[in-house]
Formats: C-alpha cells, structure tokens, sequence
C-alpha cells in the first residue's frame, strides 16, 4: 500500500465517530471498561505480529485496522471523561454556585490583553471564587471585556501581562447560544477554547494585580510577542486600518477587526479562506524560510532545524488550530523528506498529520476547521493532482528546457512530441521576425505558455476544492460561491506575495523600523487592491446565494463517489487501463451530478402535511416565529434583533439572530423560500434579523404594521424593494384565508399611511389564527393599554386560543388578569433570552400564569417550542427537554398531546 498511513487514520476516526454515541460514549467513566478496551488493543495488536510473521499480509493489516478502531474508541471515550468535579459548570449546574450577582474570582492571565474593536478583552485562568463569604476552589475559563464608549475614551487600565495573578469583581455568566436547531453553538465553540463564563467590566477599579509573573516562561514570552507584533502592524499601516485589520488576520490569524461587510465579501467570492491562518499561509511562510535557509547557506541539518523552529514558534504565535498545524506538520514532514532524499506521498503525509492531531485532540474530529482542513488537502492530493499529472502536468514539464534535444528521451512519448511540436512552432515563427529579436520572442512565447499551464493548473485546483468541499461549505456556511475559481485564480497568487512580504515588513520593522515602514508602503497597496477586487466580485449579483443542508445521504454519496475517484485514479496511474479510465469518466460524472443536486437543492423542505406548525424560535431577548401552514404555506413573524455595535464604532455589529438562528434552523428544514415575513413593530429585538432573512431567502410579502420613522424599518424596505418583495400594511380589523387557516388582526388601530415618529411596543401587529378547532394569538410586545383596548372591541369568545404567546416577553406591563382570562389559553410560550437585562418574564407573569393553570414553556430554559396541530389535537416538542405538564388542572385535556423533546445540547 502506497499511503497505508490513510487506512489507518480512517480506522482511528471512525472509531473516535463510534465513540461519540452511546453506549460507547459511557466507557471513559469506567476503569474496568476502560481497560477491556486497552486489552482488547493488545490483543489486535500481538495477532497482527503473529500473522506478519506468517506472512499472512493481508490478515495482518485488517487486525492491525481493528486494533486502530478499538484505540479509536478508547481515546474518544477518555476525552469525553466528566469535567472535574470543581470546575465552575459543574458548579453550576449542581447549584453549588449562583452568577445572579456580581462575585470576586481570582485566577491568572492566559494571555496578553487583547486589544478588539470596542475596547480590551482578558482570558482568565480561574483558580478560586468568593462566594457566600467563603473561598472556593473552581476551574475553568473567564473572558472579560472592558467597554470604551468612544473612540476617544482616555480610561486608563491597569497594567497587567500574561501570567500575572489578577483579581476581578464581576457578574459572569455562561456564553449565551441559541437553542434551535442547526444554529451555531457558540457555548459549545467558547468551551473547546477553555472559555466556560464570560463577563463585562463595569470599571477598571474592579480588575486589580494580585501578583506579577516572576518566572517569565515561555508561554508569557510567547503572548507579549504576539501582542507585539499585533501592535506592529496597526502602527506600520496607522493610516489604512481595513489593511490593518486584514493583515492581522491574514499573518496572524486575528479576525477581531475585520469588517463584517468584508468577512462577507470574502465568503460571497469563496475566498474566504485566505483571512484563515491555513495551508496557503504556512506553505508561504516555509518557502519562505527555506529561502531564507538557501541565502544564508546553512547546511541541511540546520536548515531542517532553522525551517522546524521557526514553524514552530509561528503555530505558538497565532492559532493554535487544526488547519495551521496540519499545514505545519505537513511542511516539516517536506523538509525532513528531503534531508533523506525522499518524496513523500502528499496524501500519506496529510493522514500522517491528522492522525497526530487525532491522538493529541480526539474530539477535533468534529470541529468543521479540521473536516474543511483535511477534506481540502485531500481533494487536492486524491483528486486534483492525479488530474493533473495525467493531462496538463506532463507538457508543463515538457515545456522546461525545451530547446535541449536531449531530454526529450526522457519524457513520455505525447510529451516528447510536445517539445518537438514548439521548437517546429516558435522556430517557424521566429523566422518570420527579425533575426535579433528571434531569441527574445521564442523565450517570450514559451514563458506565456508556461504562465498559461501555470494558471490552468491553479484553476483546476480551485475547480476541484470548491467541488469536493461543497457538501461540507453548505452545511456548514450554507453558501454557493459561483465566482470562486475565477477570484481564487488572482487572489491566491496575491496572497502568495502579501504573506511572505509581510513577515518580511514585520521582522524588518523590529530590527529597524524605517525599513519597516518603507516595506510597508507597497504592501498597504496591494492588499487595498486585494481587498477592492474581492468587494467589487461579491457586488456582482446572482454569483453567491445560501442553500439549505443538503440530505445526510447525498452528503454519504458524494463523498464515497470521491474516495472511489481517488482510489481508481491511483490504481490507474501505476497501471492504466482502458477499464480504469471508463470508471473514471462514470464515477466523476456521478460526482458532479451530486455535486449538481447540492448545489441547486431541488428536494422538498420538511413540514407535517396536513397540519398547522408553528415554532417559537430561540433568538435570545427577541421575538421570531416560524409557521408551516397544512400544505406546505409559510409565515415568519419578526426576526430577532441584532446588536447594533458600540457608540462611536457601529461598523463592528455582534450577534444576528436572523444569519445565526432563524435562516440556520429554516435550512436545517429544506426551506429556500418564505411566503409571508410580518413583522410586529420596528424595535430592533424584531426587526434587527429580518434583513438576514431577506438576504438569504426568497420573501413573497412583507407585512407592516404601522409605519414609523425609523432608519432600521427605512433600510428594511429598501432591501425588500431590492429583492422584488411586496410591501403590505395590515391593521386592526382586517382578515385573511391562509391555505386552510383564517386570520385575523385585532391591532393596530392607527391607520397604516399615518408615520409614527418612533416604534412603540403598542404599534405591535396582534395575529389571531385559527385552524380547525384550535387558535393561536400573537401579540408581539403589545401592552396593558392595547388588551384593554382589545377586549373593549370583542367578546370574550372572539379573544379565546389555546397557545398565547406572551406579549412583550413575559413584562409585567403585558398579559393582564382581564387578558389572560379572556384568552383563557391552555399553553402559553415566553420567548425570551438567557439572563437578560429587563428580568424578562417577571415573576408576577408566572405566578399569574401558575395560578390559571396555564402550562408555561419558555425559549430561554427550553429553547425552541414546536406546536403541531391538526385542529384537534395539540402536540408540543421542545429543543431541550418541555416540562411535565402542571397547574391547577393537573393534565391538559385528551385533545393535548406532550411528546418529549430531543436531547439537551
């Protein structure tokens, strides 16, 4: 076998995916089964010696493969061990510790102070907590930012460095996420970087310095020099921070001041990749070193030594991620290969790489860095480069010296008849030029023709990445980049230069900064034409849009199909055969086929034909609900909100709902397109994450309540506009059929042309729906003063439902006993964010709630809420696990139905 380091890594990941599911995943937390599982190992292990030593090969290598499974499971299991019992989540959830008020925690700083766009950031290493007046000894991670609220805020921090001992008084909390289906997990992302509580510093007086760092090791000497160098490049390009900013990442792999409209250009051109420290960068980096190395003259052994080091002390300095230390090991495995006069087998070194970051992290496995990583290097040795040696390579290296006869001997015959083809051709036309320039314009003509080989063979390298990382791109980022061969075809090269350029700019400006700065002139220019040429692409419309997951099937298909490719394209090289290359055109074909159906999604979206869904969806302290009509029909009202960045710098936005909660949990479905989006009132808790939505999918109608003078709303129109969707204005009064089910609307009073100076809660649109026997009420955030209204202009039966989704998300100043007991509904649902600010719901709504025997769910303690009904019957399912049914009544009627919820996440 000629990369048998590819079976076994193979081996070794699907035991570590066996192991993530029970029962295997309970091994770890037993000793005894623990060490079955290692005597099992041996025992693989001493019958694949005995069967080598038979010479019984093929015996052999499958024990040894099981063995790899087995030590698969085992590792998998041991690092899914239990937390310590000390560490702060463990604390919490056993109640041994409450984050509800502020607390001194004492720890020591991971890393230097990290400068971000709205102000400083801290990683903590906790030791100790303060809690009840008494110390306690706790693990785990705090980041805390301290706030600038303008960029000319002159607040003074104290000077502290990585490996001080710190104390700081501050109200931690865990990292919030949504709770929907197919949204980012950002706990669960904090968590793999040992972040476990996040918190915001009220004052610089709260964070003070226990102790410094004496000892001064090597991991404090590594993060100065990693804020140093960070700090070099905003002082070399003061005057173009974008360039800046993109240079942090590009080098040193900090994204925390990239534009948000530039990130997104960058994924809109599939170039995206070149703001992510990976293969390109690393590779960049090692030739340059390796040239370096050649300059200077060393010896082999110390330009091993000199290119080792080196790469080792770059992954120190930035991420330490899957794709950096793939591309590093990879490049060290290179030079090591070349001391011994050996060519590695660039498939065989990338499993080489990833089984060491399997053993060392186990878990990475399910990180999309490592998957896209390796997924990536294997397209390009499995797919690309067979490709290429078989069609374009051979003439390129036909074309080298192509005035010498005496090495066309040494080139296949297609080849060989290459070379005699362009010395026939450039001679002819040289003896048509003038005698002088005959030897400049053959050199020219063969120079452009090897840029062409060149530039094709770059092409096809992009063609076939953005092909075989397609499945995994949609479901991960849910994007189509139609333009990404063509700008990958200049922006790679670019950044070919841009990387090594820099580290040269950097290193000059710390030896002696005029040289620095001088560098830094021209390297400013090109990645500003970098950055321009990538903005101008994403402009270009219909060259990206978003898709939903494609089908776990097509995903299993498409990547079988590609091992297939690869496999037959190895057997083919060694021994070519006109069966071989028949297999190829059929399986690559069906490759492409599949790639077809990923890309253009032509399948159906989930829904429950037949029947009414609506989903009140987790967006945090916001409102968005999703409605599936009985055919299929669908409605979204409001989006959530998106954090509209700091005072002074709102270019720098955080969290959208509508990009990370809402359009994720609707292609998690299949749903490409929406009919009806109606939003209740231009507060941008409902407003904010509707512009993702309009962006990411086909919206046939917008409804509007009031209108109002709002920049937000104002922007919100233009989009729709933009996009061909049909603006609506609904008020109070008026009804309307929905595919099967009758709607109403109870507010708005004020006429829908009157402009209203500012959003009020009061301008909320009230929805009623029914359908069969059973309704649901939307009040969106609707007050006191609009129930009252509302029950002043119906009756009592006109008012009732069976799910109320609580206006205004659960405040005291919604939800009236005279409401509640119009609606006389048999569940409420509060959608409401973890630990927000306002004490949403507030006690007063849930007793009032207990007290009417309403059976109470909440988007923050149960993330989304599907209600599903035929008109008869109710069934209730929630993203973490729906509580037992209680109140005065006990049970819901026969009629209801709790079906419990998926797993906690």
């Amino acid at each position: 076998m000629r990369a048998p380091a590819v079976a076994i890594v193979a081996a070794f990941a699907c035991g570590i995916a066996l192991g993530l599911y029970s029962p295997f995943a309970s091994i770890g937390s037993s000793p005894v089964r623990l060490s079955l599982c290692f005597a099992v190992c041996g025992a693989f292990a001493v019958v694949a010696l005995i069967l080598l030593r038979s010479e019984k090969l093929r015996a052999s290598a499958a024990t040894s493969l099981l063995c790899w499974l087995v030590l698969g499971v085992t590792s998998s299991a041991i690092a899914q061990q239990p937390l310590p019992t000390n560490h702060v989540t463990r604390l919490l959830d056993r109640n041994q510790l409450s984050l509800k008020t502020p607390l001194r925690w004492h720890g020591v700083l991971r890393d230097e102070p990290s400068r971000l766009p709205w102000g400083t950031g801290y990683d903590i290493e906790l030791c100790a907590v303060d809690y009840q007046g008494v110390s306690i000894p706790v693990a785990g991670g705090l980041r805390i930012s301290f706030t600038q609220h303008a960029p000319t805020d002159t607040t003074v921090l104290p000077p502290i460095h990585a490996g001080d001992a710190i104390d700081v008084i501050a109200e931690a909390k865990r990292p919030p996420f949504f709770r929907d289906e197919g949204a980012f997990d950002r706990r669960a992302y904090l968590a793999s970087q040992d972040i476990d509580l996040i918190a915001t510093l009220r004052s610089p007086k709260l964070l003070q310095k226990a102790s410094a760092n004496s000892s001064q090791n090597i991991s404090a000497r590594i993060s100065r020099l990693r804020s140093h160098l960070r700090d070099e490049i905003d002082s070399l390009f003061a005057d173009d921070p974008q360039s800046a900013a993109t240079l942090r990442a590009m080098l040193l792999g900090d994204r925390s001041f990239v534009d948000r409209d530039e990130s997104i250009a960058f994924q809109k051109t599939g170039v995206f990749h070149i703001l992510v420290v990976a293969g390109l960068h690393v590779g960049a980096l090692a030739a340059l070193i390796f040239w370096t190395s050649r300059k200077l003259r060393l010896t082999p052994t110390l330009t091993i030594l000199f290119v080792v080091v080196v790469l080792a002390a770059y992954v120190a300095v930035v991420e330490v991620r899957a794709p950096v230390l793939r591309a590093t090991l990879m490049a060290c495995a290179v030079v090591l290969g070349g001391f011994f006069y050996r060519r590695l087998d660039l498939l065989n070194s990338a499993a080489l790489a990833a089984l060491a970051i399997l053993i060392a992290r186990p878990l990475a496995i399910r990180d999309s860095s490592f998957q896209l990583s390796f997924v990536a290097i294997g397209c390009i040795a499995g797919l690309a480069i067979p490709w290429l040696a078989a069609t374009v390579q051979p003439y390129a290296r036909a074309l080298r010296g192509w005035r010498d006869t005496t090495r066309d001997a040494g080139h296949e015959p297609r080849a060989a008849q290459f070379r005699l083809d362009i010395r026939a051709t450039l001679r002819w036309i040289t003896s048509r030029s003038p005698a002088r320039a005959a030897i400049a314009i053959q050199d020219s003509l063969a120079g452009t023709l090897a840029i062409t080989f060149l530039a094709w063979e770059l092409l096809t390298l992009t063609f076939v990445l953005q092909l075989g990382m397609l499945p995994l791109m949609a479901a991960n980022f849910h994007r189509i980049a139609l333009s990404s061969p063509a700008v990958n075809l200049a922006a790679v090269p670019v950044t070919g230069i841009i990387v090594p350029w820099g580290f040269l700019t950097l290193v000059a400006a710390l030896i002696w900064p005029p040289l620095g700065k001088l560098l830094a002139a021209p390297l400013a220019i090109l990645t500003a034409t970098l950055i321009r040429a990538v903005a101008w692409f994403a402009a270009l419309p219909h060259w990206s849009y978003r898709v939903p997951t494609p089908p776990l099937w097509l995903t299993i298909l498409f990547f079988a199909l590609a091992i297939a490719i690869a496999t037959v394209a190895r057997l083919n090289a060694t021994n070519p055969s006109l069966n071989r290359r028949l297999t190829l055109r059929i399986l690559s074909a069906t490759l492409i086929a599949a790639a077809v159906l990923v890309a253009a999604f032509p399948f159906p979206p989930t829904h429950a034909a037949g029947q009414l869904e609506s989903t009140i969806l987790d967006v945090g302290q916001g409102d968005s609900i999703f409605l599936v009509s009985p055919h299929g029909k669908t409605m979204l009202i409001d989006g959530g909100g998106a954090f509209r960045g700091f005072p002074g710098r709102e270019e720098h936005t955080g969290t959208d709902p509508g990009e990370e909660a809402v359009s994720p949990y609707l292609w998690s479905r299949g749903f490409k397109e929406i009919d009806i989006v109606a939003l209740t009132h231009a507060h941008q808790d409902h407003l904010g994450g509707l512009t993702a939505i309009l962006e990411n999918f086909k919206v046939e109608e917008l409804w509007i309540g009031r209108e109002v003078d709002s920049r937000a709303l104002a922007q919100l129109e233009v989009v729709a506009k933009e996009r061909g969707t049909q603006i609506k204005h609904e008020i109070r009064g008026r009804t309307f059929s929905w595919d099967g089910v009758e709607g109403q609307f109870l507010w708005p009073e004020i006429a829908a042309t009157e402009i209203a100076p500012s959003a009020k809660n009061n301008d909320s649109l009230v929805l009623r729906l029914k359908f069969g026997d059973r309704i649901l009420l939307f009040p969106g955030d609707a007050e006191k003063a609009v129930e009252r209204s509302i029950l002043s202009e119906n009756d009592e039966s006109d008012l009732h439902a069976d799910i109320l989704k609580i206006g205004h998300h659960g405040s005291k100043n919604s939800t009236t006993p005279d409401f509640l007991s119009a609606v006389n509904p048999q569940i409420a649902i509060i959608s409401s964010g973890e630990g927000n600010p306002y004490g949403h719901p507030s006690a007063e709504v849930l007793d009032r709630l207990q007290t009417a025997g309403v059976r109470t769910l909440r988007t923050d303690t149960n993330g989304a809420i599907h209600i599903l009904t035929d008109g008869e019957r109710i069934e209730v399912t929630c993203f973490v696990a729906c509580p037992a049914p209680t109140g005065s009544a006990g049970t819901l009627p026969a009629s209801f139905r709790s079906v419990l919820a998926r797993p906690t996440q």
